[in-house]
């Protein structure tokens, strides 16, 4: 519940720092997205300031001068530092984001979380101190606790993510479920009858929205049930799930991976587990990189140009943040490009 302001004065740092049980020092190393603070603590420090409308002095400021203009974008993500750094998507998205920011003269804060909860305090944070113009969300859940807070703050968002995950947030998004089935109708095609998925968190919409594109492709076609494996999105956790396959009575013919990470790792499981690529078994990746044009064989993948889709997701948030308007709709569907990865079964 919000406080009722004190009457003559206005809220201190003090007292903010008293209702949420820290010290000044904290609230401010909080509140200036400084580190030396949990992610326990600042979501305490981002509740008190909510609950008591306080907004630090710098902040303060800025509202208070006409000549200053703001030009940030935000971007959150609930992922490891390690793990982001070593995917390959993130880092081409973030190019394409940074390759407009730059044409405007604007900077990405780009900030790595643990959870969503810490998400939704950082973005709160940077909404209420006007420390950004806008920002983009990435990685949705079905009923996302993000939504309700965020359009709350009336802060121009685009979501990247389809419209049935974002809760009316301005979105964007690659049609997944169109390019599972037409990486199922392709393995099909070449004799495959026993296919299996690797996929990402099982709780992420676009993981969900794979899997139920893969497993009623599956069913159409009349092939034996898909087994699905959830991981991380790591390459360990890729080998393990491949390692699991590859040891199962019913083994696959053909595996379909989440990530390039993931489709890396399974084809270093299979060949030091003795099958034989793609004579014994088809590896198909998720999200072409580089990586996947490194390997031997080379692997066949589900491609889309990543940077250019931060760069179309970035420009409609400049839109937004220009307009209050902004185009909204899927963006070009991932394709099938074959390499030496996938052939016919025996």
């Amino acid at each position: 519940m919000r406080a009722a302001a004190r009457p003559g004065g206005k809220v201190t740092i003090a007292e903010v720092a008293a209702r949420a049980g820290v010290s000044k020092g904290s609230v401010s190393l909080a509140m200036n997205d400084k580190p030396g603070v949990s992610a326990a603590t600042r979501e305490k420090v981002f509740k008190a300031a909510r609950e008591l409308g306080w907004l630090p002095n710098q902040a303060a400021r800025s509202l208070s001068s006409a000549s200053t203009q703001v030009s940030n974008v935000g971007l959150v993500i609930a992922r490891p530092a390690r793990m982001l750094g070593l995917e390959p998507f993130y880092m081409e998205f973030v190019s394409g984001i940074e390759s407009v920011l730059v044409e405007r003269s604007y900077s990405l804060l780009l900030r790595l979380v643990h959870d969503v909860g810490e998400e939704i305090g950082v973005l709160d944070g940077w909404g209420r101190s006007k420390q950004i113009s806008g920002s983009i969300m990435v990685d949705f859940t079905l009923d996302d606790p993000r939504v309700a807070p965020i359009a709350a703050l009336g802060l121009p968002v685009i979501a990247v993510g389809h419209p049935d995950l974002t809760g009316g947030l301005p979105s964007v998004w690659t049609d997944d479920g169109a390019a599972v089935t037409e990486a199922v109708r392709y393995l099909a095609a070449l004799g495959h009858r026993r296919l299996a998925r690797v996929g990402g968190p099982a709780t992420l919409g676009h993981s969900m929205i794979r899997s139920e594109a893969f497993a009623k492709a599956v069913a159409d076609l009349n092939l034996e049930p898909g087994r699905i494996l959830p991981t991380d999105f790591s390459g360990e956790q890729g080998a393990r799930a491949t390692r699991a396959l590859l040891a199962s009575a019913q083994r696959p013919t053909a595996i379909l991976y989440d990530n390039d990470i993931m489709a890396v790792a399974g084809l270093s499981v299979a060949q030091e587990m003795g099958v034989s690529v793609p004579a014994e078994l088809s590896l198909l990746a998720w999200d072409d990189s580089q990586l996947c044009r490194l390997t031997h064989p080379p692997l066949s993948a589900m491609s889309h140009d990543v940077f250019a889709f931060g760069a179309e997701v970035t420009r409609r948030l400049m839109d937004l943040i220009d307009s209050g308007h902004a185009e909204v709709g899927a963006v070009p569907t991932p394709v099938l490009v074959p390499r030496g990865t996938t052939a016919r079964a025996r």
